[in-house]
């Protein structure tokens, strides 16, 4: 996974945070979905590595629960765990017990299920 991950912080379009992120989403029955994070000038139409990476799942079929895991990797020596917004999209289409983990680019890596990343969820029920 490591190796994988450190080819596709290749194709990250990052040239305002110098940032690269990439992501390896991997289904239940063992489909792979990458994605990367791409910037704009504005920095609010752009996307999250692991957005995209969902994205490109949702636009092939996979429907919400089928996710198993989510691989995730900086382009720094540290390790980062994924923003809000992408904790949100975890939250939503992945069980509580789905394993999210994150890689520097030295290949440290640290795993949290998506329960750990969310101690407060936002959720539908939250709607109403």
């Amino acid at each position: 996974m490591v190796e994988e991950l450190k080819e596709l912080l290749n194709n990250s379009y990052s040239p305002y945070s110098k940032f690269p992120v990439a992501s390896i989403l991997i289904t239940k029955d063992g489909r792979k979905y990458k994605g990367v994070n791409v910037e704009d000038a504005s920095t609010r139409a752009g996307s999250c590595a692991e957005r995209s990476a969902i994205f490109s799942a949702i636009s092939d079929g996979v429907k919400k629960r089928e996710f198993k895991e989510i691989n995730i990797m900086v382009n720094s020596g540290e390790i980062s765990t994924p923003c809000f917004v992408c904790r949100q999209m975890l939250l939503e289409l992945f069980d509580q017990d789905s394993i999210v983990s994150c890689y520097s680019n030295t290949g440290d890596f640290k795993e949290y299920t998506v329960k750990e990343l969310t101690p407060y969820p936002f959720g539908s029920k939250d709607l109403k």
